[in-house]
């Protein structure tokens, strides 16, 4: 079963692969799930990230995450999966968050963040700072946890030049920081108006398959550490 913390405020950003700043509370969100009093805990896998997490415009057990708890259940393995994508999240708003999540340690830590920085005119150098940030943070509280940092890249907007340095960013936190590196999140999925919904932004039901597709593999391998 996935859960999905309460308290997001959903918009939209009209270009690839970016939604909307929100304004988020104050309060530190809530995160439901359910336990048994005589069993213990299922192992934590974390998905961190934007709106591409969160599963915009579509029912939340049909993003990828939800898709992997599908997976996680029917295969009866020792896991369970909470999604804390936000849509509008930025590499600094999720490292302003993380300690929110990290009450509990998780076994895996997928984090899927910095489209929004690229279409934002963000700089890489201050994205991957950033990420940086928020891997050495779960890094330092929980060291057993294994990452897992997804790859983005955005449309040449800004520039070849731009567009080539973010694209940059994410192996190169990937080899400084030694954590698995998935090297482009929406392979096949971006750009095809037949696996986005009609805002050409965020991917239907069919393309968040594609995208559990894509993850999966990496997320098996870990688990089977």
């Amino acid at each position: 079963m996935i859960i999905k913390p309460k308290n997001i405020f959903v918009f939209i950003f009209l270009v690839l692969f970016s939604c909307t700043s929100s304004k988020k509370e104050e309060n530190k969100p809530e995160v439901t799930e359910e336990s048994s009093q005589t069993s213990k805990p299922k192992k934590l896998i974390l998905f961190f990230g934007n709106s591409l997490t969160a599963g915009y415009g579509i029912e939340l057990e049909e993003a990828f995450p939800g898709l992997t708890a599908q997976r996680i259940d029917s295969l009866g393995l020792d896991y369970r999966v909470i999604n804390a994508g936000l849509s509008g999240e930025t590499t600094a708003s999720g490292l302003s968050r993380l300690e929110w999540f990290l009450e509990e340690e998780p076994a895996i830590f997928v984090l899927e963040l910095g489209a929004n920085d690229g279409l934002r005119g963000i700089t890489p150098d201050e994205t991957k700072k950033n990420l940086k940030g928020i891997v050495q943070l779960v890094k330092s509280k929980y060291p057993s946890t294994r990452i897992l940092l997804a790859g983005m890249q955005i449309p040449p907007n800004m520039g070849q030049e731009f567009a080539g340095a973010f694209r940059a960013v994410f192996p190169e936190v990937a080899q400084e920081e030694n954590v698995t590196l998935i090297p482009f999140l929406l392979e096949g999925v971006a750009g095809d108006p037949d696996l986005n919904l009609p805002d050409g932004i965020h991917p239907t039901e069919a393309g968040h398959k594609i995208v559990f597709e894509t993850i999966w593999p990496y997320l098996e391998r870990e688990m089977e550490k």
